[in-house]
């Protein structure tokens, strides 16, 4: 055989002579003009089981099952029949499996009709399908976090009557 196995297969003569289009760029967080082909992406397939710890990846799918610690990524996707275990970081999550743990969407978790999110899952905007289930706590993320508290105005303090008298 000619070519390494998964390499792409050489391009007929009649083609290097035409002109590239340019493949479509999808807009991801923080990192404009990449495409889905340039992300470091990591796939854990139906009937594949992952224990430990994922570095670098920034976008996860669980097809089949995966136990860890912390993940930091930028997006993750359970497919139905998926199963996360643990606890994960990332800017956009769509579950249409199952998380067991404790999962922080940045911005935005979308539980599908199939999904399940057993245990604690932090959102800035939640969207759950009919059908899709929520066990245990939710916390909605904000912008608006107080540094410190506001003092009261001095209006506030003055009684216009005497106290007691």
């Amino acid at each position: 055989m000619g070519r390494a196995p998964f390499a792409p297969a050489p391009l007929p003569p009649s083609s290097a002579q035409t002109t590239a289009i340019p493949r479509p760029v999808m807009a991801q967080a923080g990192r404009p003009g990449r495409d889905a082909a340039e992300r470091r992406t990591l796939v854990v397939g139906r009937g594949i089981s992952l224990q430990g710890t994922v570095t670098d990846a920034e976008r996860l799918v669980v097809e089949g099952t995966v136990e860890a610690s912390m993940i930091h990524a930028s997006e993750l996707s359970i497919a139905p029949g998926g199963i996360f275990k643990g606890e994960v970081e990332v800017e956009e999550a769509e579950v249409a499996g199952t998380i067991d743990g404790t999962l922080t969407a940045r911005g935005s978790l979308q539980v599908r009709a199939s999904g399940k999110v057993l245990g604690t899952a932090r959102c800035r905007r939640l969207q759950v399908e009919d059908g899709g289930q929520i066990t245990g706590r939710i916390e909605m993320l904000t912008d608006a976090t107080p540094s410190r508290p506001t003092e009261p105005r001095p209006t506030e303090l003055r009684p216009t009557e005497p106290v007691g008298g």
